[in-house]
């Protein structure tokens, strides 16, 4: 069973899209405190557009619902983005039916919960595969009539491969290109050209991860 805050918005059996994230090694964190506190921040930038605002709920597990399926993808990407390189975070994303068995408390069950812990359990398992370990989001429904999760799965699975494949300086750049922020403007930060940031955008395939993101965020 998941724990949320009450929500007004919550009511028994509607689809949505559940979102569970879980700190990768966050066992061996030299200071757990300050890893707690910058996770929180993350999960404040994307608490606008959730149903449940995203929080923790044991140990350094998280937990939050959205509307569609491709607003909790890109608030997993976020969240990543947020945390990354220094935080390892692995998502699972759920879609069906949740009941809210405790409005007081905010304590929900439901299908949508079991397909979110189906997913995330399935990306801890995909980790420890040489072939998959760079794997860090999976998607899974409990609704037939919810998105299809080959399709999404299989775009995940791809994005995840080159996210994990970036450098410090690639993840800064992408970070802000997801915030639409120009590419001037991030080589002024970084100190290197435009044209650097251009090449290494293409290069490194920032503009295509931020195109593929686009596309998952406006799933329905």
């Amino acid at each position: 069973m998941a724990k949320m805050k009450p929500s007004s918005s919550s009511r028994v059996g509607v689809s949505k899209a559940t979102l569970i994230g879980d700190v990768v090694g966050s066992c061996d964190a030299v200071d757990r405190r300050a890893l707690h506190r910058d996770v929180t921040a993350a999960l404040a930038a994307v608490a606008d557009d959730a149903t449940e605002a995203p929080a923790f709920t044991v140990g350094d597990e998280f937990q939050g619902t959205y509307p569609t399926v491709g607003m909790a993808i890109g608030a997993a990407l976020s969240i990543r983005l947020a945390l990354s390189p220094v935080v390892d975070v692995r998502f699972g994303i759920g879609w069906g039916p949740a009941t809210v068995l405790d409005p007081d408390t905010g304590i929900q069950d439901g299908p949508a919960w079991w397909a979110a812990r189906e997913a995330i359990e399935w990306t801890a398992t995909a980790q420890r595969r040489p072939g998959l370990a760079l794997v860090r989001t999976s998607y899974r429904t409990a609704d037939p009539a919810g998105p299809a999760p080959d399709p999404i799965n299989a775009a995940l699975i791809c994005r995840d491969h080159m996210l994990g494949s970036l450098d410090e300086r690639s993840i800064r750049i992408l970070r802000g290109l997801v915030h639409n922020r120009s590419k001037k403007e991030l080589a002024d930060e970084e100190g290197i050209s435009a044209s650097a940031v251009s090449q290494r955008a293409g290069r490194d395939g920032l503009d295509l991860i931020v195109t593929a993101s686009q596309y998952l965020s406006d799933i329905r």
